[in-house]
């Protein structure tokens, strides 16, 4: 008798934890802290996500330092060169930034504006008229001789954003990212709900057995 009550505890308390796990596993990707941390990848922060000097967001891998893109002064130089091609606004700087990494890192309005008033300040850049309301920038002879300085530096600076993007498109998987986000809608639309201790179960049972045959592929 006693056995059988000692064995009913475990199988309880087994259960109990395999719901618990499963409620904050799905918190997890859907951004939130569970009992592992923060999210992960497509499913929130955490692995991969990361900020840089620009306060960009980009892919699920790679940067500088710490997840960084650029080190401290690469967004300038790369902001004047790309300048020095053609007279830009800060839009369609980082749209350009943007398309040299395929779609795969942008760089924040809130660090691209300041970085080109500085370039500005330090008569690298000119500001001139642009479409409508927009400001363009254009690039002085001191900002030209200053690249013509850092020509190496400004190139393989440009190279790395291609490198990066060709890297994550090589690495990532539209089939997946969309099988990824329907699991993050489906879970969140559950979670919003609430769950009980069968549901998680349930739905624990699910993602394991996905796990299992995801690793005997």
């Amino acid at each position: 008798m006693r056995h059988e009550q000692h064995r009913c505890g475990v199988d309880h308390g087994r259960n109990h934890g395999r719901g618990f796990a499963a409620r904050g596993m799905m918190k997890m990707m859907m951004g939130g802290r569970g009992p592992f941390g923060r999210g992960f990848g497509d499913f929130g922060g955490g692995f991969g996500g990361w900020d840089d000097e620009s306060g960009g967001r980009g892919g699920r891998g790679g940067g500088r330092g710490r997840g960084r893109m650029f080190a401290g002064g690469e967004l300038r130089l790369v902001l004047l060169r790309l300048v020095a091609e053609q007279d830009r606004h800060g839009y369609e700087l980082i749209k350009a930034i943007e398309e040299l990494t395929g779609g795969e890192y942008a760089p924040s309005p809130g660090v691209v504006y300041p970085t080109l008033s500085l370039l500005v300040d330090e008569g690298l850049l000119a500001e001139v008229a642009g479409e409508g309301s927009r400001k363009a920038f254009t690039v002085t002879e001191a900002g030209r001789a200053e690249l013509a300085e850092k020509a190496g530096e400004a190139d393989a600076l440009v190279e790395r954003l291609k490198a990066f993007g060709e890297q994550r498109q090589r690495h990532s998987s539209p089939p997946v990212r969309r099988a990824m986000h329907n699991l993050k809608v489906a879970l969140g639309q559950r979670l919003m709900g609430g769950l009980d201790d069968g549901v998680a179960h349930q739905i624990a049972d699910i993602l394991d057995e996905a796990a299992r045959r995801i690793e005997r592929l």
